[in-house]
């Protein structure tokens, strides 16, 4: 009995001690905890987390410089959470191929506009309009005198 409560209590600390830490709730303290994130990679998180939360993991891998599937997967597997879900490469792949389908479908949305409303695509449109009325002819240029000429 006294065995059994041992094991029970043994195993429990050892859960404890390893504790997920999700990305979008952790302090720098926390993330430094994980093993494989120090103090440049936990702020660079931080400062992404700030300008908005992470959606999933193909959000944080591709928001957070230094971090690719391969990391991302090792930190995974030492306790890093994306809201409470681990890393997955099926779902990871998944996610990215949404991204590119919509990334794509926004590139052939944009590439249907007429030139005119893009005018980084049409330097034309943006040049200074002449100042010669639309009718008039073009301005003789001056001809060099006889005197120049020589």
């Amino acid at each position: 009995m006294l065995k059994r409560f041992l094991f029970a209590v043994l195993c429990l600390l050892s859960f404890a001690s390893f504790a997920a830490v999700d990305v979008n709730q952790a302090t720098a303290a926390d993330l430094d905890g994980i093993k494989g994130i120090g103090p440049g990679l936990s702020g660079r998180i931080l400062q992404e987390r700030d300008a908005a939360p992470f959606k999933d993991w193909a959000d944080f891998v591709g928001r957070v410089s230094g971090v690719g599937e391969k990391t991302a997967a090792r930190l995974s597997s030492e306790g890093l959470r994306v809201n409470g879900k681990k890393f997955s490469a099926a779902a990871f792949a998944r996610a990215e191929a949404r991204q590119k389908k919509a990334d794509a479908k926004a590139e052939a949305k944009d590439a249907g506009k007429p030139a005119t409303a893009n005018p980084a695509a049409n330097p034309a449109a943006t040049a200074a309009p002449s100042t010669a009325s639309p009718g008039a002819a073009p301005a003789a240029q001056p001809q060099p005198s006889a005197s120049q000429a020589r």
